[in-house]
């Protein structure tokens, strides 16, 4: 009978320990950004220059203090594309990172998948926002656009 009780609190603790790990990862740490917010103004840098505002519509975004990979952005922009690409520095790697289920608007597999075909361009926001990180926007023909942060070549040093 001890052996019951024992497997059973072992059984109850992981599965309590296994909530609490998820709902910290998906649910505690993030915090909407306002779209008046300075964390909502998205900018672009110029092929030479510093960055400068993105004109943006309709942001929603989430990020956290916890770390600085975990912001994402999804908003529209009546820039077009050709001017993007003439005007500001395309991104070479661009890799969206997983956004947490209930954040609806960005679809990183479906935003990665668009970049590599071509359906989508990035840019660089901004180099370094945090040491070793890039903000990076993906922008489509319609307009529609998304924003994450990823480490960059300096983090792999």
């Amino acid at each position: 009978m001890n052996g019951k009780l024992i497997v059973g609190f072992l059984v109850v603790t992981a599965l309590l320990a296994g909530a609490a790990i998820y709902y910290l990862q998906v649910y505690a740490f993030y915090e909407r950004v306002e779209p008046a917010s300075a964390a909502a103004v998205i900018r672009l840098t110029p092929i030479a220059g510093t960055p400068e505002p993105m004109l943006t519509e309709g942001f929603e975004g989430i990020d956290a203090e916890s770390s600085p990979l975990r912001f994402r952005g999804c908003f529209s922009t009546p820039m077009t594309l050709a001017m993007l690409s003439e005007t500001y520095a395309v991104y070479d790697k661009p890799t969206p990172l997983i956004a947490p289920s209930w954040f609806t608007c960005f679809d990183a597999g479906r935003i990665n998948a668009d970049l590599e075909t071509g359906a989508a361009l990035a840019f660089l926001s901004e180099k370094d926002i945090h040491p070793g990180v890039d903000r990076v926007v993906a922008v489509y023909p319609d307009g529609r656009a998304f924003a994450w942060q990823q480490l960059n070549e300096s983090a792999d040093q």
